[in-house]
């Protein structure tokens, strides 16, 4: 055999190996997936499509229970929104600007060409937390502490944790709140520090805010109810939505959500019957979406069969996916609750 055609030969091989294993990927991948979609927690999800076409989550600092100790924001990739791996921490130690408190409740954002964390940090009972941010060149970190935006005593605002960044036609604004009104502040061009005044746009009903556009309206997501007591926990995820960003917020009955009012996305009671559905206390939510341009809610939930993490009863909140369903302008999940059997996939091309 020639040397030209020994080289055709091994082109044609290689060939048609390259096409027997794009047709065994093609046709063996998962089709579809079934809740959780990561475990052991990752609380108080945000996510974020990196620049690589990977997917990565980031979840509030919890002790797995696998003698590691804390993890100070916790981060997993993934290529399909379904299969997770662990890569490692936000930050190697605790924020210096306070003296005492976790890491909880991170959010990311890609702007001004960086990976910008925002996050809380307090305990359980805080008279004092307050907010932060720390940047990075790369969605896996590591992050740079910028330091803090603000305590609760300092803007005015009790429980100031869960924070969210949204950007409105270049300008930044921080949205954040728990149980004591969701507030926003314009941000500066560079992100650290705080511009003018706040302002509210829901009441003390909420925490967990996280706001989208789609078409004319901007729509709130907000979590009520208890986060963490376990099996008995209460979470539920309601929406409004506005033509304007700083509000009002009006739910599908047209009440304003100053009141105790907001649309139904996703529960872990089950009213009719009033009893406890497998997963209970979904919340903390996010939003991200798929190739197609579907919309996936992100956000954790409570396996009530497994609703503890450690001996410290801390509750165990892995993490969950479910389609948006849009109607007449309205979003839900499937029967407005946590899908618990095999689910579409998310289209990622």
């Amino acid at each position: 055999m020639t040397k030209t055609k020994l080289i055709l030969a091994l082109v044609i091989s290689l060939s048609v190996i390259s096409f027997f294993i794009y047709f065994y990927n093609k046709h063996t991948a998962k089709e579809t997936y079934v809740n959780p979609v990561f475990e052991p927690v990752l609380a108080d999800p945000s996510i974020i499509k990196g620049k690589d076409q990977y997917f990565y989550a980031y979840g509030t600092q919890d002790d797995w229970n696998d003698g590691k100790g804390n993890r100070y924001v916790p981060i997993i990739k993934s290529k399909d929104l379904v299969n997770w791996d662990y890569v490692g921490e936000a930050f190697k130690s605790l924020p210096i600007w306070k003296e005492d408190g976790g890491i909880w409740a991170p959010d990311i954002s890609y702007f001004n060409d960086q990976y910008y964390l925002y996050y809380s940090v307090s305990t359980w009972g805080d008279e004092n937390p307050g907010i932060g941010v720390a940047v990075s060149d790369k969605p896996e970190g590591p992050f740079e502490d910028k330091g803090k935006l603000f305590l609760s005593e300092e803007i005015g605002v009790m429980n100031s944790i869960d924070p969210m960044l949204y950007v409105d036609n270049g300008i930044p604004y921080l949205f954040w709140g728990s149980f004591h009104g969701i507030y926003g502040i314009q941000l500066s061009p560079d992100g650290t520090s705080t511009v003018g005044e706040k302002f509210n746009i829901a009441g003390s009903s909420f925490e967990a805010p996280y706001i989208i556009k789609k078409g004319n309206y901007y729509y709130f997501f907000g979590s009520i109810g208890r986060c963490c007591e376990g099996a008995d926990s209460s979470y539920t995820v309601l929406v409004a939505r506005s033509k304007q960003l700083k509000g009002p917020y009006l739910d599908q009955d047209g009440k304003n959500i100053m009141s105790p009012f907001g649309t139904k996305v996703v529960t872990g009671m089950n009213e009719k019957e009033s009893s406890k559905r497998r997963f209970v206390g979904p919340g903390h939510n996010a939003i991200i979406q798929d190739d197609e341009g579907t919309d996936w809610l992100v956000y954790h939930a409570i396996d009530v069969e497994e609703a503890t993490l450690n001996e410290n009863n801390a509750t165990r909140r892995p993490l969950m996916i479910d389609k948006l369903i849009w109607n007449n302008g309205w979003p839900h999940v499937k029967n407005n609750e946590p899908s618990t059997t095999k689910q579409p996939v998310p289209v990622i091309k």
